[in-house]
């Protein structure tokens, strides 16, 4: 099973939520913290890094000898990667999605690819946890390729976490697709749910079984929980405001383990999470407008 942890905004909750599920799995499992712009899951993992990769991308490179400025190779780029005004094109590296399709328009061979560095890969193993987070190098533009690479590393013979970046772009969708399940986490504010609304609508394009996980219960109002009963979408957990788990949290500590009151709450998430993709009830239906009011 991959379940992905996601979110509409930033601050919710979900690696949270996503640490303390590994930790209570019960069994081997795999946490990928996707978030490779800022990860932070390692920093509730007591383990040791077992390994570093390098990660690069293809870019363009032309050799000047060889071009007759034909401009093939810009007309062909859809990204406007690679411009040519008569003489040797100008590359902009941080536009290129790598697809090699001007090594293979240019008439006279003059464009091959060179490998560009965008970011690490770590291997921290924490008992029974593997951890495998992607780092980005400062000033990298591209997020997804590193996402993919992170995602690469997936053992199908293993459960699998992934720690999504929070919002509805790009690195988002990269790291929901091909996952079995998501729970979408949020908090009972009118902020909260009005980006658990985006949240909801793309995952319903990605046509992928989801359910709501409701932290800090009690620091605002019921309108997720009517938005989520007017949607028919499952509530998969509701996680209290305890200041001891906001203390455990500023500690660096998983509730699971400072809170074992709190073990059999992640417990039935981990179970009602895997049942999402097993019933008639919980698949999206895409033509629920959730921009409509709860009340409605």
């Amino acid at each position: 099973m991959i379940l992905a942890v996601a979110s509409g905004k930033g601050g919710t909750g979900k690696t949270t939520v996503a640490v303390n599920l590994a930790r209570v799995f019960g069994s081997a499992v795999q946490l990928f913290d996707c978030d490779v712009e800022e990860p932070n899951a390692h920093l509730f993992l007591k383990g040791s890094t077992t390994k570093e990769e390098t990660v690069t991308v293809p870019i363009p490179e032309v050799d000047e000898s060889l071009c007759d400025g034909c401009g093939e190779c810009g007309r062909f780029c859809e990204y406007h990667a690679i411009v040519t005004f008569g003489t040797t094109p100008l590359i902009f590296p941080d536009m290129c999605h790598g697809c090699g399709g001007c090594t293979q328009v240019c008439p006279p061979h003059a464009i091959r690819e060179i490998g560009k560095r965008i970011g690490v890969i770590e291997t921290v193993q924490a008992d029974n946890i593997t951890l495998i987070q992607g780092c980005l190098d400062v000033g990298t533009a591209m997020v997804p390729p590193l996402i993919r690479e992170v995602k690469a590393r997936l053992q199908s013979d293993l459960p699998a976490i992934l720690d999504a970046p929070p919002g509805t772009s790009c690195p988002v969708i990269t790291t929901l697709r091909g996952a079995d399940c998501i729970a979408l986490v949020t908090e009972p504010t009118p902020f909260g749910l009005h980006d658990l609304k985006l949240a909801v609508d793309m995952v319903r394009e990605l046509g992928i079984p989801f359910g709501v996980v409701i932290n800090r219960v009690g620091i605002g109002d019921d309108r997720v929980h009517v938005f989520c009963s007017v949607q028919g979408i499952p509530v998969l957990s509701e996680i209290p405001d305890d200041r001891r788990i906001a203390e455990a949290y500023s500690r660096g500590e998983l509730i699971v383990e400072s809170l074992p009151e709190y073990r059999g709450l992640f417990q039935s998430l981990i179970k009602k999470a895997m049942d999402l993709n097993k019933t008639e009830e919980s698949k999206p239906c895409r033509s629920t407008n959730t921009n409509a009011s709860p009340a409605a």
